[in-house]
């Protein structure tokens, strides 16, 4: 039990990789607060997933809505050992059609959401000089992709406020590391399908089968994928790991 008595936030994890990453901790014996804006379904997935685990509503483009969080999972589970910004959004627009709104909410969501709950955990992760924090970027965090720009701006820049933090906070003996998934048919991708067929000119149902034959390893990333990754960065295994941004795309991206 490599997390035994860690006490780690999740944000987005109410499904999906988030999801997934919680059920990992869990087997890994860490306390978890499942951190949603969509607090019934972070509710129902707390009581599915049973012991150890709260709920707690959070936007995590709003301040005092993360500060928040951090309170009430401190309360509840004790003093916060790990944080795992995984909340995100992602759409398929024609850079043309992109507008205001749809570039903001990226950009909001993705990185200053994560720029937010790193900052509100790093003040007492400082004082203890301890402390593992994971931001979620991407293979578009690698590499840019057409109808994609904001999302793969937004994942971009998680890898350069991940190498800022990890120097910042290296003296703390604070590790901050990113992780890079490949295409994870989450209920994100549902919603995108449609958006990437019509981009490729195919049939909604082909594409699935389309996106794994593009990957080396022949088959999509699941959360279990990531969230193996994620569990041995917040381990005592990686404490001589920090400012990476680590692939888990079956080979798709490579540097």
């Amino acid at each position: 039990m490599r997390l035994k008595d860690k006490v780690a936030i999740v944000t987005g994890s109410a499904a999906g990789i988030g999801r997934g990453i919680v059920e990992r901790f869990l087997r890994e014996d860490a306390k978890v607060a499942i951190a949603d804006i969509n607090i019934e379904a972070a509710r129902k997935t707390a009581d599915e997933l049973g012991r150890s685990t709260v709920a707690i509503k959070v936007d995590v483009t709003d301040r005092k809505s993360v500060e928040q969080m951090v309170v009430m999972a401190e309360e509840q589970l004790g003093p916060i050992d790990i944080l795992v910004n995984n909340a995100g959004v992602s759409e398929i627009v024609p850079f043309l059609e992109m507008n205001d709104a749809m570039w903001d909410k990226h950009i909001d969501v993705n990185l200053k959401g994560a720029f937010l709950c790193a900052q509100a955990v790093l003040k007492n992760m400082v004082k203890r000089k301890a402390g593992k924090i994971i931001n979620m970027s991407s293979q578009s965090g690698k590499k840019g992709n057409s109808q994609y720009e904001a999302y793969c701006a937004s994942k971009f820049g998680i890898i350069g406020l991940t190498q800022s933090l990890a120097v910042e906070f290296a003296p703390f003996k604070i590790n901050v590391n990113a992780v890079c998934p490949g295409v994870v048919w989450t209920p994100l991708w549902d919603k995108m399908a449609p958006q990437y067929a019509i981009k490729r000119n195919i049939c909604v149902d082909h594409v699935r089968d389309y996106l794994a034959n593009r990957i080396p390893l022949g088959r999509l990333c699941t959360p279990d994928d990531v969230a193996g990754v994620v569990a041995f960065l917040t381990s005592a295994d990686a404490d001589y790991m920090t400012g990476q941004a680590i692939n888990i795309t079956g080979g798709v991206i490579m540097h």
